[in-house]
């Protein structure tokens, strides 16, 4: 039978094959033709089909972006689209005078605000048209940070040159200058022997050493000893400071490894949600907590939680021994201490400890054991329904409210709290976020750091020790990044959704931002910034130039960012970088080539003062 079929069949000629591969290739063009489209490329001038991508991620050879990084081969660059667009444009040096430029927090600008209530201490961002748009040059002789555990202690002179708290602070153990370098013994006004064992005096009342108390609040923190030492005890300190006469001291909490903003109890909210501290801590901050009627105290109450901790160390505590060294009369240190008391209780917090310099109060844990007494009465709730907006938002003189609960709720313990359900996404106070939704960011925000991991084995070490979330969501990234060897300062722009409380939930640490803002903070003050989707959420709200400024501003010589976002932003954002003295790759998404969003990878090159930087004028390419 098989042979007669074979004979019944008609042979093949030579027609019939050219048929059948005119058809075949136009199936092949067709198919790479709606691979190409899919893949979001065709968009610009060029002309690119994913053939050509894919052989030139097989041909290609991915070298180091710095000597010192080291890329997996398989990760391969992706040439981007060319739009008919001008050369980069390349950015000028500022001038010297500008290396430790702080936008929002110059002394020139904050003289023209009242001194009352600290408003001339508080952010003023400069106008459109006073900003700078040059990069910010690294002082001569600038040198990469020692790392961590040894940073705790020991800061180049030449990244921080400004010895006035070495004289000021000659008799309080603060810092040391030695041979080159600051030493940092570890001492503050309250504590001159070493914060060890103060913090062990503190952990005889609050649970520091448990897990507990994760999540910390420093006022007017010095060079932040104090939040320096807690993180033996595995608590993150938010610490804060004005830029004021004690020269530099935030930016030395930053050169030692230790998180810290410049800020001010002043006239405006501190841009933290509600309850989202497990502790705030006060050692001779001088902030005057009886004036504006507790104002300043009723701020705090409202970022710490419920069940949280007050210490309060320096005026007017232990003022029998003091009064004559603080030159204030007893009667005066006396009536203040009374009046902390009054306002505390009126905030139903309950004094736990005094003894000598030091005094604790812990916070109620619900309303419901919060019994006001009749003086406190007069406490005026605060209104709104959205407490979570802060962001630019006045101070006011009310008590906000405790959450409504049936019962005591035990805050869950350092590190069981990084990945198990926040309560705000488990009570559906979270909008669009649910527990599975929740779980899902978790998994995703894993497979992303290890992919991160895969481009660049440094990260997760102490090569990048201060690092920095631009648009930090529910702060999957950072707690995939977890680890003793960094930190993240977590940000959330004001106009993204709102998942601050949720990061806080997590016993991670973040702030509100606006990008189109100067963030506060010195130059050269983070090894490794995460963008994810940033630009495109900023798209037509700000210059994404200005945004990038920002960034080289904050980023240390050769530290590194990592951008996430679709291929045509990245390409508008490449353009710009390539002319702020950056190296850039472009990697393809963990997923695959054809999956539209981009990894962004770039690297700051080292320069300081005095190098040869190119000229040009600044355009941004989109807006």
């Amino acid at each position: 039978m098989m042979m007669a079929s074979s004979k019944n069949t008609p042979p093949v000629n030579n027609r019939t094959r050219i048929s059948i591969t005119i058809v075949t290739g136009l199936c092949c063009f067709f198919y790479l033709l709606g691979a190409w489209q899919r893949n979001g490329f065709g968009k610009g001038g060029g002309v690119i089909t994913l053939e050509a991508v894919t052989k030139q991620a097989q041909c290609t050879n991915t070298t180091d972006i710095v000597t010192n990084l080291d890329f997996e081969p398989h990760h391969k660059t992706i040439k981007i689209p060319q739009r008919a667009n001008p050369k980069p444009i390349m950015f000028k040096p500022c001038d010297v005078k500008y290396k430790d430029y702080t936008p929002c927090h110059e002394q020139k600008r904050a003289m023209r605000f009242p001194r009352e209530n600290m408003v001339y201490r508080e952010r003023h961002c400069p106008p459109e048209n006073e900003k700078l748009r040059c990069l910010i040059p690294a002082p001569k002789g600038y040198t990469t940070p020692f790392p961590w555990p040894k940073s705790r202690d020991y800061v180049h002179y030449a990244n921080v040159p400004f010895k006035t708290l070495t004289v000021a602070k000659a008799g309080q153990n603060w810092v040391k200058f030695q041979g080159g370098v600051f030493k940092f013994p570890g001492g503050g006004t309250m504590f001159p022997q070493g914060a060890d064992a103060y913090i062990e005096t503190l952990a005889k009342v609050i649970p520091i050493k448990d897990g507990s108390v994760r999540t910390a609040l420093d006022t007017g923190c010095g060079v932040a000893s104090w939040g320096a030492y807690m993180l033996k005890k595995n608590v993150l300190t938010m610490s804060f400071a004005p830029r004021d006469v004690h020269e530099a001291q935030v930016q030395f909490a930053l050169e030692r490894g230790v998180p810290a903003i410049i800020g001010v109890l002043g006239s405006i909210r501190l841009p933290y949600p509600p309850r989202a501290f497990d502790m705030a801590h006060c050692s001779r901050c001088l902030i005057p907590w009886t004036s504006n009627e507790g104002m300043y105290l009723m701020e705090v109450d409202r970022v710490l939680r419920p069940g949280g901790y007050w210490v309060l160390s320096g005026p007017p505590i232990n003022w029998k021994t003091y009064y004559k060294t603080w030159k204030r009369s007893k009667k005066e240190l006396k009536a203040e201490q009374k009046r902390i008391e009054e306002i505390a209780e009126s905030l139903c917090w309950e004094k736990k400890y005094e003894k000598g310099d030091i005094a604790i109060w812990r916070k109620k844990t619900n309303d419901r054991s919060c019994n006001k007494s009749s003086s406190s009465s007069s406490v005026k709730t605060c209104k709104g329904q959205d407490t979570d907006d802060v962001w630019n938002k006045t101070m006011e003189v009310c008590v906000t409210p405790f959450p409504k609960v049936s019962s005591d709720v035990e805050v869950m313990k350092f590190p069981e709290r990084l990945f198990s359900v926040p309560p705000r996404v488990t009570k559906g106070l979270v909008e669009g976020v649910n527990v599975e939704s929740y779980q899902e960011d978790n998994k995703l925000w894993r497979k992303r750091v290890s992919n991160y991991k895969r481009i660049n084995r440094l990260i997760g070490s102490t090569r990048y020790r201060n690092v920095m979330d631009m648009n930090a969501g529910l702060g999957g990234f950072a707690a995939a990044l977890e680890s003793t060897e960094s930190w993240v300062m977590n940000v959330v722009p004001t106009i993204a959704k709102n998942t601050l409380s949720v990061v806080f939930e997590r016993g991670l640490i973040g702030i509100y931002h606006d990008w189109c803002e100067g963030f506060s903070t010195y130059p050269r003050t983070y090894d490794l910034i995460h963008a994810n989707n940033v630009f495109s959420l900023y798209q037509n709200r700000c210059n994404v130039e200005d945004i990038l400024l920002e960034m080289d501003r904050i980023l240390r010589p050769e530290g590194t960012v990592l951008f996430r976002d679709e291929v045509d932003v990245l390409n508008d954002v490449r353009k710009i970088a390539n002319g702020m003295k950056w190296d850039t790759k472009l990697m393809d998404h963990e997923d695959g080539p054809l999956v539209p969003e981009k990894i962004l990878v770039a690297v700051k090159k080292y320069w300081v003062a005095g190098d040869g930087v190119s000229v040009g004028n600044s355009t941004s390419t989109f807006k």
